[in-house]
């Protein structure tokens, strides 16, 4: 699939259609409509119909879309996530659909034109017909498929027909000749998806339902081509610093015949020629080079350390004095390295950007819907850019899901966030014959040179959690040894081999978590680290601060979403408790209500109703994530990341996420935009029995800051206070004061007091933090009064809150639309907080006043 632009006539056309971006390629294009002809793309997503298999009637369907999406826009089922809907639309995915579209052709017969139809993504087993003939018959879901179709063509009234075959029915006689089964611990069902190029998550999950969908997932494409045309343009960086860029354009070419021609480059958006070729390109594919150097480059950074600055390159074909094709490709420019270098600990596990040591910050992305056809540029822009807010730097695409669209990663691009890209694959055992193996090749091939020019690329990654699963989840006991061989195959050398020819410059990890085969994937010494002792293992959330990982890339804990997120998909009788059966339908995990409640029980008192309920599980949830996270950020440069499970959700469920299905922020995106800081001021209290504040420092400056750390009674009183002036060295974590508790506490116990630490930098406090003694429900706290004003201005309103008493996970809640920018905060006695909601349509200040309701964790509980 191309994610380059190519020319076309008078206008620059995408896959996804978009308009000109620059004046440069509309110039470009002007040559061609004055010229010549470029290579010409014609969508066909519009027109289609869809029907089962062995029915008479046809009904409209969505190209991109999928066989549940265009049952539901046709009305032929409920929605598939209200109540348990479900269970009852399991019969979808065992039937076999049709898909038709009838076209028009005009210049079918034009001589010398060669035509081809391209289909981005078929999902999955499809065979396709042209005119009654057939042409194609596809197998894997991530590939896109090309047929050249010139003879077949007429210029009215083709018919065009896909026809689906169920993904469950055509594996599972495939299984029932086999003496063994693949393990497959998360399909919710028969457990066939390792034996299907399909995304893994549709199967079930421990936070997802079971839709196995069919369809046409992504563009249909007619292309009409004639004499040559330009696959694809890949920028490789070969040396790139802040004085010089040194980059190999690589042009790769189709031929109908050979030909003498001529190959330009372009800076797309000035027009300036950067290089030309004259050359005899022979028929079929060529690949053309070009060497440039550019001087002072405008170098692209992750988010906080840098702009995010872009090159567009154009490359254009011409035989004799007929320019036959151009094709653009956007980049940025920047060095990127996985350093691994031997230290004190083990072997460091960091990513280098531009020559700076980055501390990735971030968590891991799940598709956006179970449906991903639904997930638009908007919504991905929506969530993408929350994620950017609530500092993050860092997404990790799991393996059990999609590689995503173009614009996820244009968008990752745009806002400075690193991808760690993992290979779809995940928590299974899959074949290794020889059929399976060459089809993941087509797949790798495909989507390494449709991603590989994204500067937000940061590493390949092989698969998620198998390598360990044979370990550690007794796979190797229980199943035959040659499961393992073919791991092998497929992981330590078919995907590696493939990243090393089509993208050198990026590194590739065989597995998440991994040590490389140097020590056991679970290694704190070496590679990457999931913890999961805190949640599965039902330890006590404090176990975080006993592991010294290199990079802790999944760790995590549940929560239910917010109230109307709730109600999306529940009637009020079903709202009278978390083990109703609609409420279970949509908590995936088998032990999930269960442990929330034990983690609850040892947190905080019983909480009085449902909604309390809801809104306790969520700072249960953001308590637990920020302990560990302050403390694998404190240990840097130890630990150099992580990526907590998960961002976000495919459907409305009690799960690990940050942001819910509709992209609600629970409390942890708000307490992440908080222990994701850039700096970080975090209070603690040592094996020893000492108060230690600890600031973090992950920017590349020094930052002059005033240290404040304050002793609170749970009445209001303070009882002491610290101040100290401290110069924080950039990318840095150092211990800043270090005191006996017991001399802090002034002679009260621990269950009477609460500490409050800030850092403040140019009169502006740039990270705030408190820190309890004991848990909350030993806290002899009463609830607090909450005073608050209400101001506005152009952008919204200004909430000012004032408490006489330590108030801990204070939320703010309207029933206008719209966001507050911060939520779920701690308020200390003497001090004013400020906080901006923005409402989606003008609103008055008297209605928002009316409507906004306050309350504290103090609220939830009897």
């Amino acid at each position: 699939m191309l994610t380059g632009k190519r020319t076309q006539n008078s206008k620059l056309k995408t896959r996804n259609s978009s308009l000109l971006r620059f004046l440069g390629a509309a110039f470009l294009a002007m040559l061609f409509c004055v010229f010549g002809f470029a290579a010409d793309e014609r969508s066909l997503d519009s027109g289609w119909e869809f029907r089962e298999t062995g029915t008479e009637s046809w009904m409209p369907a969505s190209v991109p879309g999928t066989v549940h999406t265009d049952l539901l826009n046709n009305k032929k089922i409920e929605d598939p996530f209200y109540r348990d809907n479900e269970k009852s639309l399991q019969w979808i995915s065992k039937r076999d659909w049709e898909y038709r579209l009838v076209f028009n052709a005009p210049q079918a017969d034009s001589k010398g034109e060669r035509k081809e139809l391209v289909f981005e993504g078929l999902d999955t087993y499809a065979d396709v017909f042209l005119n009654s003939k057939k042409i194609l018959s596809a197998d894997n879901m991530f590939r896109t498929w090309r047929v050249e179709v010139g003879t077949l063509l007429r210029e009215r009234a083709n018919e065009l027909v896909i026809k689906f075959r169920s993904p469950i029915n055509e594996v599972l006689p495939r299984m029932a000749a086999l003496d063994y089964e693949l393990p497959a611990s998360n399909d919710q069902g028969e457990k066939t998806s390792p034996y299907t190029r399909k995304a893994p998550y549709q199967f079930g999950w421990d936070w997802g339902p079971r839709f196995v969908t069919s369809g046409i997932w992504r563009n249909v494409r007619l292309v009409s081509w004639e004499k040559a045309r330009i696959l694809d343009l890949n920028i490789i960086q070969d040396d790139v610093s802040k004085r010089k860029a040194r980059i190999t354009a690589s042009v790769e070419i189709e031929v109908e015949a050979g030909a003498d021609a001529s190959v330009v480059l372009n800076d797309a958006k000035t027009g300036k020629r950067l290089a030309s070729k004259g050359l005899g390109l022979v028929e079929g594919r060529n690949n053309v080079e070009f060497e440039i150097e550019i001087d002072n480059p405008r170098l692209w950074y992750p988010v906080g350390f840098g702009d995010q600055e872009m090159y567009e390159f154009s490359a254009e074909v011409s035989i004799g004095d007929r320019s036959t094709d151009a094709f653009s490709r956007r980049t940025g420019l920047r060095t990127l390295e996985l350093r691994q270098k031997p230290d004190n600990y083990g072997t460091s596990f960091e990513f280098v950007v531009n020559g700076i040591p980055v501390f990735a910050r971030g968590a891991n992305w799940i598709p956006a819907d179970v449906f991903p056809t639904r997930v638009t540029r908007e919504k991905y822009r929506t969530l993408l850019t929350s994620l950017r807010d609530a500092n993050m730097n860092m997404i990790r695409v799991w393996g059990g899901g999609i590689y995503e669209d173009d614009a996820f990663y244009e968008l990752a691009d745009e806002l400075g966030l690193l991808v760690w890209q993992d290979f779809m694959f995940a928590c299974s055992m899959y074949p290794g014959d020889k059929d399976f193996l060459e089809n993941v090749r087509a797949e790798a091939i495909d989507n390494i040179k449709r991603l590989r020019n994204h500067p937000s690329i940061a590493l390949w990654v092989g698969n998620n959690e198998i390598e360990t699963a044979w370990l550690h989840w007794d796979w190797k006991e229980n199943n035959p040894s040659h499961m393992w061989d073919d791991y092998q195959k497929l992981f330590n050398r078919l995907l590696p081999e493939i990243v090393e020819e089509f993208d050198p410059g990026r590194t590739y990890w065989p597995s998440s978590p991994s040590s490389n085969y140097q020590a056991d994937p679970e290694s704190e010494r070496i590679g990457d680290m999931h913890y999961w002792q805190v949640w599965h293992g039902g330890k006590p959330f404090e176990e975080y601060t006993k592991v010294f990982p290199r990079f802790m890339s999944e760790y995590g804990f549940q929560s239910f979403p917010e109230l109307e997120t709730v109600a999306s998909f529940t009637t009020p009788e079903d709202r009278k408790g978390i083990e109703t059966p609609v409420m279970l339908a949509h908590q995936k995990h088998p032990r999930g209500n269960q442990l929330i409640r034990t983690y609850m029980e040892r947190e905080f008192p019983q909480p009085k109703d449902f909604e309390s309920f809801l809104y306790a599980s969520q700072v249960l949830q953001a308590e637990g994530i920020k302990l560990g996270t302050e403390h694998f950020r404190r240990i840097m440069p130890r630990n150099m990341g992580t990526l907590y499970w998960q961002a976000n959700d495919c459907w409305p469920v009690a799960s690990w996420s940050a942001m819910d299905y509709f992209g609600r922020w629970k409390a942890l995106m708000y307490y992440t935009k908080r222990f994701y800081s850039p700096v970080l001021v975090s209070p603690y209290v040592d094996q020893r029995g000492q108060l230690k504040i600890d600031v973090v420092n992950d920017t590349n400056e020094n930052v002059h800051a005033k240290i404040i750390v304050n002793v609170f009674h749970v009445d209001g009183r303070r009882l002491n206070s610290i101040e100290l002036d401290a110069e924080v060295s950039k990318l840095s974590s150092t211990t800043r004061l270090e005191r006996s508790l017991a001399e802090l506490l002034a002679g009260f116990d621990k269950t009477d007091v609460v500490i409050s630490a800030e850092i403040v930098s140019d009169d502006r406090v740039i990270s705030m933090n408190r820190l309890i003694l004991v848990p909350y429900k030993e806290v002899r706290a009463k609830r607090p009064s909450i005073d608050f004003n209400i101001t506005s201005d152009a952008e919204g309103f200004l909430v000012e809150m004032t408490a006489d008493r330590p108030s801990f996970a204070v939320k703010l809640e309207s029933t206008i639309e719209g966001r507050f920018v911060d939520n779920f905060l701690d308020l200390m006695p003497g001090r004013k907080t400020k906080i901006r909601f923005i409402p989606r349509n003008p609103t008055s200040q008297e209605d928002f006043k009316k409507s906004l309701q306050i309350v504290s964790l103090a609220d939830a509980f009897s």
